[in-house]
């Protein structure tokens, strides 16, 4: 009962911020005794703190609380194709250090090897040990699988579908018994949109990312869906004409990905006679300097990608539909065409919108993800539910 009185009080100040004991006994519906025993063993072990006193109402100044911000930190990685990106959060979410760097590497142990030592490089940078850190999520393209090791579906990166590979990544970052969590990509970026981003309270919602690959994240009921394998939102494998029905023995990249993604915007637009478009940015670049052929190249992008999500929509009608990544973020060319494709197929065609947290999406769903986790394991790393036992 302590143990869940402390729980209980250390919630209250992480959700509503600091208060004074009588905010959080009339808050939580606990007496002020237990309350202040609670405040007492918490600021012990470190995980709370005062900040001053109130001087709001009649008598004494009250003394006022707070949620300890540094008593653990998160790691979030974003494995890129081109890019690296790592983070280091305190518990409120807030980034006390930042790295960014090109991924150069053409193995997938090197890359391992790169991850690895850029976390230990931005942890050192925010000034803290390894043991500070509670929890680490890292983001990456593909289909992780615990049982095999194996990070399935992830042909933009060399090696990265070798068995034992997710066994290396998860040793190589659990220093000093850190938590370690490998997650897809594309649903982090529908964690970080939903946590900090376009889709801040919506309950049902699809995050579609284009660039290199194409990838889906879901949520449902504000929580992510995996499905039963972890395979929810592969949608590159989904069939798309009868000549790229290949079969699931197939080779990456999948149908969808072959004629969405971005090599099939350049190869669409050199076919419209654009031969100096050598990226999809410069066909969107072009879209927007008024380019017809562009802008055609464009439409059918939006239709392709109206395709994708109305198989999505006719199965889990969300209400939102963010579009990230390279492609995905060009929403003010893309979202308009794809509405008009989408209401000819669909009863219901959602909103679609545009990612807010642009490059740093599968970032902010990292941390998010990471302090859920540490903010469980700090109670029970600094002895709490051990000592309320033993008293």
């Amino acid at each position: 009962m302590r143990a869940l009185n402390q729980r209980l009080v250390l919630d209250r100040l992480r959700a509503h911020g600091e208060a004074t004991r009588p905010r959080i006994a009339a808050d939580t519906g606990l007496s002020k005794p237990t309350v202040g025993q609670a405040l007492l063993d918490l600021e012990q072990h470190g995980l709370v703190r005062t900040t001053g006193r109130s001087l709001a109402g009649p008598g004494r100044a009250a003394v006022v609380y707070r949620a300890a911000p540094d008593a653990g930190h998160v790691v979030g990685v974003d494995i890129g194709r081109r890019v690296l990106r790592i983070a280091v959060a305190d518990l409120e979410g807030s980034i006390v250090a930042r790295l960014d760097e090109p991924n150069r590497c053409r193995s997938a142990s090197a890359l391992v090897r790169t991850v690895s030592e850029s976390a230990e490089r931005a942890v050192s940078s925010a000034g803290l040990s390894p043991h500070e850190v509670v929890s680490t999520v890292v983001g990456t393209p593909g289909v992780p699988d615990p049982a095999t090791g194996t990070v399935h579906r992830a042909p933009n990166l060399p090696g990265w579908e070798r068995r034992g590979l997710l066994h290396e990544l998860v040793a190589a970052l659990a220093v000093a018994g850190s938590d370690v969590v490998v997650e897809n990509d594309a649903n982090l970026c529908a964690v970080g949109e939903h946590a900090l981003g376009a889709a801040l309270g919506v309950d049902v919602l699809v995050c579609l990312t284009v660039g290199t690959g194409i990838g889906m994240g879901l949520l449902v009921d504000g929580k992510l869906f995996r499905g039963a394998h972890g395979a929810a939102g592969e949608i590159a494998d989904l069939p798309f004409g009868p000549r790229l029905n290949r079969g699931p023995g197939a080779r990456r990249p999948g149908p969808v990905e072959t004629a969405a993604a971005g090599q099939a915007v350049v190869a669409a637009a050199r076919s419209a006679g654009l031969t100096k478009a050598r990226s999809a940015k410069d066909v969107f670049r072009l879209a927007r300097a008024g380019d017809e052929r562009a802008l055609r190249v464009v439409e059918e992008e939006a239709e392709k990608l109206a395709y994708v999500v109305s198989a999505v929509t006719a199965v889990l009608d969300p209400r939102l539909i963010v579009l990230g990544g390279g492609i995905g973020g060009n929403t003010d060319l893309l979202a308009e065409p794809m509405r008009r494709a989408l209401a000819a197929t669909t009863p219901a065609v959602p909103e679609i919108v545009a990612g807010q947290l642009g490059e740093d999406a599968v970032l902010a769903g990292a941390i998010a993800t990471a302090l859920g986790t540490a903010r469980e394991l700090v109670f029970d790393r600094r002895g709490l539910s051990r000592a309320a036992g033993d008293a």
